[in-house]
């Protein structure tokens, strides 16, 4: 199941009149592809996001599904920055929420739970609550929820944007691990360009307000993939490519010269 964005636009209306978003933005996602949307704060890659969840509609333009969710499937499941796991429940009840709001049966979920626990680690952290778990551990609980549920497409937010840098390496990893055995649609926001290159299969860059996508690359690693290959001269090569299309914007921003939306 793919789907395709025909030149959506989306204006916003605020206290000082119409704000432009997004403007003729065009691409498609194809089944098992993991997309990386990578580009400045406020040039709307958050915005596609929820055009995709069908949680805004387009001003102008249309998104297309191939097809419909099998079952009671969810069309998507969407990972945030900021960490949606709910503080009451242990990580087996985070893990297993959506398989109980869609009725399946106690001993059925927690043993569907159990196997994404086990997957990203924290198999021995089962009963514990979030206050008891790393920034982390908290953020491989919402992976493994949605992951859990069995989306057609994945939603990811700048899901490790707010993580240190060695932990963030290493939820890359995990990423990379649990992604190739479940294979779902992906379409990921991030600031980070290397992040961007060693998760996507394809890397769509967004400058602009309203935002646009500048350029559609390819990038030419092989699955499965070791974050050593960063090193690669074609994937520096790559880096240093986005970032020039990427630079005088984040400079320009530092320096005041656009409004944040």
């Amino acid at each position: 199941m793919g789907f395709r964005c025909k030149n959506l636009g989306v204006t916003y209306k605020t206290q000082n009149g119409e704000l432009e978003a997004l403007e003729d933005v065009s691409f498609s996602v194809s089944d098992h592809e993991f997309v990386c949307l990578v580009g400045p704060s406020g040039c709307g890659k958050s915005t596609i996001l929820k055009l995709v969840a069908g949680l805004l509609d387009p001003t102008t333009g249309t998104i297309e599904f191939d097809s419909k969710p099998a079952g009671d499937r969810p069309r998507n499941a969407m990972v945030f920055q900021e960490h949606g796991v709910f503080p009451w429940m242990n990580v087996l009840d985070n893990v297993a929420f959506g398989l109980a709001i869609r009725g399946v049966p106690k001993a059925e979920r927690n043993a569907i739970a159990s196997r994404f626990i086990d997957r990203v680690g924290l198999s021995h952290f089962i009963d514990s609550h979030p206050h008891e778990l790393s920034v982390g551990m908290r953020q491989r609980v919402s992976i493994a929820r949605a992951f859990v549920n069995d989306p057609e497409i994945l939603l990811m937010d700048e899901p490790f944007g707010s993580l240190d840098a060695m932990t963030k390496l290493v939820m890359t990893e995990e990423l990379m691990g649990i992604w190739s055995r479940q294979r779902k649609q992906v379409l990921y926001v991030t600031h980070d360009i290397e992040e961007a290159i060693m998760l996507g299969d394809r890397v769509l860059v967004m400058t602009g307000r309203p935002g646009r996508i500048r350029e559609e690359i390819e990038i030419p690693l092989a699955r499965p993939r070791d974050l050593r290959d960063r090193d690669k001269s074609e994937i520096v090569k790559i880096k240093e490519h986005v970032w020039g299309i990427l630079e005088e914007e984040v400079r320009a921003g530092l320096r005041g010269q656009h409004e944040p939306s």
